[in-house]
Order: structure tokens, then C-alpha cells, then sequence
């Protein structure tokens, strides 16, 4: 029940991008993906399975993430102008996923 709900709040975010897109104010789209629903969630199991030790570690780890993300945004901004909108957004991902990786390695060398 539990993988449902969450499955079901990640269904409405995308209804919600969708529909903020659509409208005047349009940008807001891209301000819900950092609405922090997973956060909330991944913080709340590992806070309740792991302890506040781990999750503090999370929440340490999760400022970290915000590194990629920030490298995908640059990267977008970019290829937007230099390529079609899916190669432009393949090439973003691939950034954020090679930041991601070397965040992941930086922070298991601690």
C-alpha cells in the first residue's frame, strides 16, 4: 500500500508539471520537481528504519545532490541553443549522471 501512495504523489507532480505548463505562468513547472515529495519520503524511512545518525548523513548527502542538479540546469541552458530539445536534454542528463556518479564517489571516500 505504502509503494502505492508513493507512486500515486509522484503520478500527481507529473499531472501538476503538466498542467503548470500549460498556463501563463509557465516557469513554475520547473520549480515543482524540486518540491521536495521524495525528499520527505526517503527521509521519513530512513529516519524511522535507520536512525538519526543515518538520516542527518541523508540530509548531509542531499545537499551534495544538489550539485548535479545544478550541472544538469547549466548544462540545459547550454545545448538548448545548440541542439534539438531531446539530444539537448540526453546531453543534460548525461552531465547530471557524471556528477551524480562523482558525488556518489566522493562521498564513499569519507
Amino acid at each position: 500500500m505504502s509503494l502505492l501512495i508513493k507512486s500515486l504523489i509522484g503520478a500527481l507532480m507529473v499531472l501538476l508539471i503538466g498542467l503548470l505548463a500549460r498556463t501563463r505562468n509557465y516557469y513554475i513547472a520547473g520549480l515543482l520537481p524540486l518540491f521536495p515529495t521524495f525528499a520527505l519520503m526517503a527521509h521519513y524511512v530512513v529516519g524511522s528504519e535507520r536512525g538519526n545518525a543515518e538520516l542527518k548523513a541523508t540530509i548531509v548527502f542531499g545537499l551534495w545532490a544538489i550539485v548535479p542538479y545544478v550541472a544538469y540546469l547549466l548544462a540545459l541552458y547550454w545545448l538548448v541553443d545548440r541542439m534539438r530539445l531531446l539530444p539537448a536534454l540526453a546531453g543534460a542528463l548525461l552531465v547530471w549522471c557524471i556528477f551524480a556518479a562523482v558525488a556518489v564517489l566522493l562521498w564513499n571516500r569519507r
